[in-house]
């Protein structure tokens, strides 16, 4: 029987293939990820690159859909660093009280590391099926380099709360 996790997959629209690799490599291994993140047609792309949807309906469309999701995904990837509304979607998981957790694509380095995530990531993770179930679930909350399962530590310690 599968494990569904409800999730929200932040990504620099570049990374489109990535969403699919990653929710079919967990189908793989028996997790389904139901994804409420923003894949645009290229139709609705050129529209939002031409800025003819308001930033405001956007940003109300996104916020829906991260409120929905349990847990953030931030797929790390080479211009990851630079999307502004990357950073904007980490910051509302985080005033959300989402779980937020980096995954590395392949090939993604501490360079493409966008600065909030720095900030509110609860785990950080290779593209690996168990490393990316088990922080997703909070089992584990791993930080990984970049490329190797070699643990590190978090730039800033996760934020703990206690009841």
């Amino acid at each position: 029987m599968s494990k569904r996790k409800h999730a929200f997959i932040s990504h620099h629209h570049a990374d489109d293939d990535h969403v699919a690799r990653l929710t079919d490599m967990l189908s793989r291994n028996g997790y389904e990820l139901r994804n409420s993140s923003i894949r645009a047609k290229p139709t609705n792309q050129a529209r939002l690159d031409r800025d003819e949807i308001p930033e405001k309906t956007l940003k109300r469309l996104l916020r829906m859909k991260i409120s929905w999701a349990s847990t953030v995904i931030v797929l790390i990837g080479k211009e990851t660093h630079s999307r502004p509304w990357v950073d904007w979607e980490i910051r509302q998981a985080h005033e959300l009280g989402k779980r937020i957790v980096g995954v590395y694509t392949r090939g993604g380095t501490e360079a493409d590391v966008p600065d909030a995530l720095n900030d509110y990531e609860d785990a950080r993770v290779n593209w690996n099926s168990e490393s990316i179930i088990d922080a997703i679930e909070g089992t584990d909350s791993p930080f990984e380099n970049p490329g190797s399962g070699e643990p590190r530590q978090p730039i800033y310690e996760p934020p703990v709360s206690s009841c």
